[in-house]
Parts: C-alpha cells; sequence; structure tokens
C-alpha cells in the first residue's frame, strides 16, 4: 500500500472451533479497526459481543488472545453449542517519510520497507527520485519548504527522517517539523552541525515569543552509534534506531558471553 495514507491496526477474531449448534462455522472472521469500524462476523449476540470485547482489549494491549465460551451457560444465548474464538492483533505498517532523496535515503529505503516501514521520499530534484532504490516508496516532488503540503496527515505514529543534500535545508525541514506531530524524528549531521541548527531554531522561537518546540522525541545525529560511514553503513544505523524505537529495544548489544565466562561453571 503506496497511497500514504495513515493505516490503523486491527484484531482478527477468526472462529477456530465450535462444537453442537453454533451460529457460525470454523474460519468465520471478525475484523475491529481501532477507528471503531467493523468487519464481517462470528456469529451476531452475546458471542459477537463478548468477542468485541476481546478485539478491543487487543487492541489496547497490542497481545493476541484466544477465548472460549459454552453459549447457553457462559453466555445465556438459546443455541446449545460452544464456541472457540481466536483473536490475533495486526500491527499496521509504521508509515516512514524521508525528506531528500540522496545517497542515505537510496540505501534506507530499501531496507525500511523490507522491515516493514511504509516509505514516502520527498526532494526537489525530481530525477533523483527515479532512483531504483525508491520503487518501493511513495514519491512526491517537494521542497523543504513545501512539506506541510507533502504531508498533510502527519500524525504520533509516524517516522520522519530528514537527510537533505544541505545544512540549509535540513534546518528549515527540522523547524517545520518539530511543531507537527510525530512519534520520531531524525535529522543526519555532526554533533557540531546539531549544536548550531537547533540553537539557532530555539533563538528565533525566542525571539518569536513562542515556547520551545518539544524535543523529546528528535533524535539528531540521527541513527546508532555503530561506527559507520558509508551511505549504507549509516542507513543500517538509522534503521536499528527505528526498529530500536518501533519495539522498544535499547540499541544495545546483546550477547551473554562476558556473563557466561563470570559464572562458576555447573
Amino acid at each position: 500500500m503506496l497511497d500514504g495514507s495513515a493505516a490503523t491496526s486491527a484484531a482478527l477474531a477468526t472462529v477456530i472451533g465450535r462444537s453442537g449448534s453454533a451460529p457460525q462455522a470454523i474460519g468465520a472472521r471478525l475484523l475491529l479497526r481501532a477507528d471503531g469500524s467493523q468487519v464481517g462476523t462470528v456469529g451476531g449476540g452475546a458471542i459477537e459481543a463478548e468477542v468485541l470485547a476481546a478485539c478491543a482489549a487487543a487492541l489496547r494491549d497490542g497481545r493476541s488472545r484466544r477465548i472460549e465460551a459454552h453459549l447457553v451457560r457462559d453466555l445465556g444465548m438459546c443455541c446449545g453449542g460452544a464456541m472457540e474464538v481466536f483473536v490475533e492483533f495486526l500491527q499496521a505498517e509504521p508509515r516512514l517519510f524521508v525528506v531528500g532523496a540522496g545517497h542515505v535515503a537510496q540505501a534506507l529505503v530499501p531496507l525500511a520497507v523490507t522491515a516493514g516501514f511504509r516509505a514516502a521520499v520527498f526532494d526537489d530534484r525530481e530525477e533523483m527520485l527515479t532512483h531504483p532504490s525508491f520503487t518501493a516508496a511513495r514519491r512526491e516532488a517537494f521542497d523543504v519548504d513545501e512539506l506541510d503540503a507533502a504531508i498533510v496527515d502527519l500524525d504520533e505514529r509516524d517516522y520522519v527522517i530528514i537527510v537533505t543534500r544541505d545544512h540549509g535545508r535540513d534546518e528549515r525541514a527540522l523547524s517545520t517539523l518539530l511543531r507537527r506531530p510525530h512519534r520520531y524524528l531524525g535529522m543526519i549531521g555532526s554533533q557540531r552541525k546539531v549544536h548550531a541548527v537547533l540553537g539557532r531554531i530555539l533563538h528565533r522561537e525566542r525571539e518569536l515569543g513562542r515556547p520551545p518546540p518539544d524535543l523529546s522525541r528528535l533524535h539528531a545525529p540521527v541513527g546508532l552509534a555503530l561506527g559507520g560511514r558509508t551511505p549504507v553503513e549509516i542507513a543500517v544505523s538509522i534503521l536499528a534506531e527505528l526498529v530500536a524505537d518501533r519495539h522498544g529495544g535499547n540499541g544495545s548489544a546483546m550477547s551473554v558471553v562476558d556473563r557466561v565466562q563470570r559464572e562458576p561453571s555447573r
């Protein structure tokens, strides 16, 4: 799905078992989206209300679950059978907006798409957007001063990466996007560049009499400290940080070798 619209999480309920007189056959499904819309049915009445409650719980906590119910004894229905329903939490693919279509973006976008992000790329240079790396992404010819028009429905679930071709564009993009909703906002650059860019942005905000923007979700320089310097290596470090943010990881090494060596032999 490349239209760039915001996806929503959903819960899918499937009848996986039945006995006696039950209102639906095995395989019947009901889908409840996070926006409250519903598709399909598992039989209506009290059993459907029970299943919808389980779906709503799955949307809240992100966990799948299984429910069993005897339709008469547990739910007071006139049917004399029983049903078993599996409720599966379906995670929406997060959107990733990449501002800039240069070498790092060309390396990052295919990796991000493979990792389950729906990518969109923005650059004022239309010829850059034809790069084969962007085949699976939405591509739009917008400069950094047009980001409000380029991303009209940016929300608190979205990831944004700024990797334009010069510092001035990075700064203008960051200044705009800091005031927009987002889950994660990253800007490429050295620590010195980040200090300078943020200093100028914060100074302008004070001069305008506005409160400072929320920097709690800003990652600059973007990426984990992997030590790489090539576009592909930088892209890997950015994707690693995106995945860590998406799943609640901290980016630390998982090896337990040192701990095993310290433990006494058994």
